[in-house]
């Protein structure tokens, strides 16, 4: 039997740890030594979420000793990553040192683990920081406060060693399986491989209702409906608890549960930060990404300070300087507690109606490239929310439905708040009363005595409910799930089969047996999932139409099924079972038929393009088959009389039977690569047969990303990169292979990609450098197609993009270059990727030194020279990326003057998306289902 029940609370801003040991009902908070200043050690409740990478030689290691280090003989900080340069301070003295020092403080790594558009596995943190500043991802970043946890856990009971105890780890209740499965794996590098999951809000109730536990019936008599709102240093997440008497004593059931909402304590710091900034910069500069981050952590200390119960009229914000001017360039403003009031409640907690409903506009805090909510105010995401589950409310709070006006939705009775912001009575009230006004009526307000630390006792209380050794909150899976059905027939595509219900509970196998599919083995096949929280009462198999409800799409499971044994069939028929994991996951396994013990496991893809999740099924194109059987006579295995002309004809006839090529759909696109690849061997058989292959199979696979299993077809058509071409002295066949890698890099690696850039260095570097040797082989040519193919490297490292941006400036500066070298410059420079992560953009100073070459540009002359500079200058609201305002105005007024579209000057206004045109391609629908109904 373990001898303890742990609970962590990996939150944004702190980590806290509870426990309890077995037979006791005593539930205890972990006190965490840590580093409070230089040299000295103490323990406390909260371990701030936050690293501070100093820089070498910065602090002495002795000042840095921690308790199981000096224990071990270890010397030097913590940190199991090896990310940083120098030193790694972990806690409350590297939130202390990031107040002091910009750019070197790694905080709101959770945030970043629920950010899908940057890789979160890759060294990006701290964000916007200095090449020199060590880097960490947000994946190792958090691993690295559940070490320190495990450390000072381990040394202080070293007969009971953390990874052998029973450990519950809280994340979001709107956290998404890619989220949840990076928590898994942070958990698993800090050397915590088995624990089980829950979501915050849960526990913040958990640990309400264990302390109430003996008077759990009185204090909830009149209690129906009650909602958890539980705000963090960056979520907000919403849930519902229905309460049913049964027996003389509460029931609980958790009935509903909100979307991801990135918006709480991080957003309000902010927030004020920029407050406090326009009184320290000048009009026309701002402060940079690391000054913002250090007057963040100063804002955040002087918020609390500012809404706490003795709060005072005022305090002052300093900012410090930097280097030599340390003390110097300090900069203080003051500010009041009414300023704070105005910002925090009526900016995230304004008095609004039931009715409305959060705008769209980004508004000031979108900041450090994290996707924040874009309107901050809280109470009308509380409205949203209710208003969504507002037939789940009705049910549970039938009493107050029929009392309340047909103009509100049912209101819950009873409120529960969570988090450190609640700690502030204005909040507190605010929310409160703003609740009570939409219902007509007050609510009942649960005391949250230490908000803090709730949600990890909470997680030793779920433990013991677990146990039977307290009561337990029931409900089970939040959402129905559904799977998209595609019966070849596009008036059916909207139809879904229920594939786990609503209120399943965790581990409950749910098998369809009386539904048979046909699966396809062997090759990249895509299965669309949907989930609804409506309350309809769906039956496992039950067919649903997906166009009548409010269904959410899920990141598709897409994978490739590989057959088992010798077999070599091309489909099978299989049963479907499916669970909910102890993590909140769904897994979906297909059983064959004819043979049970073969059982396939189907995973969420969790990485890749959005826009593969947001797609519909369609039947395939009817001409396809006739498609196949052109391309099969050009490149299949059986001898043709095939002459060069009917080859040259080939794409002409593919537009013949399946329309103009620029209309061809992403299903169709990959359709036919996929017939195309399967025929790859026969590419050679002349030099128009190789031409028009690398041609097809590059136009078939563009972008190289965005659409499910993109990833594995560019490898597969990677593996021909070291094979090369057969006709090396055909010109037009050299500029198809670069254009092919061009039109594909999206689904490229980094190492793939560098491997590209290294072969045509030599081509690209300025007459007279040396260098890059030339490659081995035969010389290769299509300079203006390698250009190109280099300025769509966004995976390649920074200082090799600059490398090639400052070669075609060289080159550029003589009349006899391309001017679509502009293109690339731009491309290379643009500060929003096309598909690459935001943290490999180019600096911006570098960008503003290409951005002044361009601006000397004649534009009606050098058509591509607006557009780079547009690339260039687009604005992201993302600090470290944008230029200077200055620059940025020099372009607008450029581009006004050469009467460029409305959309380009937006683009270097303000923070807008591209339109089709300006995105050049259109990605299309999806791959056609892997699975079809077979027996209705």
């Amino acid at each position: 039997m373990k001898r303890y029940s742990v609970g962590i609370d990996l939150g944004t801003s702190n980590t806290v740890v509870a426990y309890g040991e077995a037979g006791s009902e005593d539930i205890r908070v972990f006190d965490i030594d840590q580093l409070v200043s230089l040299g000295e050690v103490a323990t406390r409740p909260l371990l701030p979420s936050v690293r501070y990478h100093a820089a070498p030689g910065e602090l002495n290691a002795s000042d840095l000793q921690l308790p199981w280090q000096v224990a071990s003989g270890a010397e030097g900080a913590e940190g199991t990553d090896g990310a940083a340069s120098g030193q790694v301070v972990v806690g409350r003295l590297a939130r202390t040192l990031g107040a002091q020092v910009p750019g070197r403080l790694v905080a709101s790594a959770k945030s970043w683990l629920s950010h899908a558009s940057v890789d979160r596995v890759a060294p990006i943190l701290p964000w916007g920081a200095a090449d020199e500043v060590g880097k960490v991802s947000p994946v190792a970043a958090s691993a690295s406060y559940l070490a320190h946890v495990r450390a000072a856990w381990n040394h202080r009971f070293p007969d009971a060693r953390l990874e052998e105890q029973d450990v519950v780890l809280t994340v979001p209740a709107s956290f998404d399986e890619g989220a949840r499965a990076l928590t898994l794996e942070a958990a698993r590098m800090a050397g915590l491989p088995a624990l089980r999951m829950l979501e915050e809000p849960q526990a913040a109730f958990y640990d309400w209702v264990f302390h109430h536990r003996e008077t759990l019936a009185a204090d909830l008599a009149q209690t129906r409906l009650v909602l958890i709102c539980d705000v963090g240093g960056g979520t907000t997440d919403l849930t519902l608890i229905k309460v049913e008497v049964q027996d003389g004593q509460p029931q609980l059931t958790r009935i509903g549960v909100g979307n991801h909402l990135m918006l709480g304590g991080d957003n309000m710091d902010l927030a004020l930060a920029h407050l406090v900034e326009s009184r320290i910069a000048t009009a026309h500069s701002r402060l940079s990404a690391g000054s913002l981050s250090q007057l963040v952590e100063r804002c955040r200390a002087a918020k609390e300070q500012l809404l706490s119960a003795q709060a005072p009229d005022a305090v002052t914000i300093t900012l410090l300087g930097s280097g030599s001017r340390l003390i110097g360039g300090a900069r203080s403003v003051e500010v009041t507690r009414q300023e704070i009031e105005q910002i925090i409640v009526e900016g995230f907690f304004p008095a609004v109606s039931a009715g409305e409903r959060p705008g769209r506009s980004r508004g000031g805090i979108v900041e450090f490239g994290l996707p924040y909510a874009a309107d901050p105010a809280i109470t009308r995401h509380v409205a949203a929310f209710l208003g969504q589950h507002a037939a789940q409310s009705r049910i549970a709070n039938a009493q107050d439905a029929a009392e309340a006006p047909d103009d509100a939705p049912p209101m819950p009775d009873t409120l529960l708040l969570n988090g450190g912001v609640f700690r502030a009575e204005a909040l507190t009230g605010r929310l409160s009363s703003t609740l009570g006004a939409w219902r007509r009526a007050p609510l009942h307000v649960l005391h949250n005595d230490n908000p803090d630390v709730a949600v990890a006792r909470g997680a030793v209380a779920f433990a013991l409910a677990r146990a039977g050794h307290a009561p337990r909150i029931g409900g089970g899976s939040p959402r129905s799930y559904f799977l998209v059905l595609d019966n070849g027939d596009a008036a059916q595509a909207e139809r879904g089969i229920c594939l786990l219900p609503r209120g399943t509970e965790d581990g409950q196998e749910i098998h369809l047996k009386d539904r048979t599919f046909s699966l396809r083995l062997g090759h990249p096949v895509r299965f669309h999932l949907v989930s609804s929280v409506a309350d309809t009462p769906y039956q496992p198999g039950e067919l649903a139409d997906l166009a009548s409800g409010d269904f959410v799409r899920l990141p598709p499971i897409a994978t490739v099924v590989q057959p088992r044994g010798a077999s070599d069939a091309r489909e099978t028929l299989v049963q479907l079972t499916t669970s909910l994991t102890e993590v909140g996951t769904l897994e979906v396994h297909c059983s064959e038929i004819a043979n049970p013990a073969q059982r396939w496991l189907l995973e969420f893809q969790l990485r890749g393009d959005a826009s593969a999740a947001d797609t519909a099924t369609h039947a395939p194109h009817p001409c396809l088959a006739q498609a196949v059987e052109c391309i099969d006579r050009t490149f299949g295995a059986r001898s043709q009389d095939v002459g060069p002309k009917e080859v040259k004809r080939l794409r002409a006839q593919l537009e013949q039977l399946l329309g103009a090529r620029d209309q061809w759909d992403s299903a169709l696109l990959r359709a036919l690569f996929g017939t195309l690849w399967e025929r790859a061997r026969r590419r050679r058989r002349t030099a128009d047969h190789e031409r028009l292959w690398l041609n097809l199979a590059g136009y078939c696979m563009r972008p190289g990303f965005g659409y499910p299993l993109d990833e594995w077809r560019a490898g597969q058509l990677w593996s021909l990169f070291e094979q090369g071409i057969q006709y090396v002295n055909e010109s037009q066949i050299w500029s198809e292979w670069w254009t092919l890698w061009r039109r594909t890099a999206g689904g490229l690696d980094e190492g793939a990609q560098l491997r590209l850039l290294d072969d045509i260095a030599f081509y690209l570097q300025p007459p007279g450098t040396a260098r890059y040797k030339r490659p081995a082989g035969a010389a290769k040519s299509g300079y203006a197609d390698m250009v190109r193919l280099a300025g769509s490297l966004e995976r390649v490292p920074v200082e090799r993009k600059i490398e090639v941006a400052e070669w075609l400036l060289a080159r550029l500066k003589k009349p006899s270059e391309n001017p679509q070298s502009w293109w690339a410059v731009g491309r290379i420079g643009a500060r929003r990727p096309f598909y690459g992560s935001a943290h490999s953009v180019v600096p911006p100073e570098v960008g503003s030194r290409w951005l002044e070459a361009i601006l000397a540009l004649d534009w009606k002359k050098v058509e591509p020279g607006a557009f780079a500079a547009v690339q260039i200058a687009r604005m992201t609201g993302d600090r470290s990326r944008d230029l200077p305002l200055e620059i940025r105005m020099r372009v607008v007024s450029r581009l006004e003057a050469a009467n460029a579209p409305r959309s380009w000057i937006d683009m270097v206004r303000a923070t807008v998306e591209l339109d089709e045109a300006d995105e050049g391609r259109v990605f299309g629908e999806s791959l056609p289902a892997g699975l079809t109904l077979i027996v209705a």
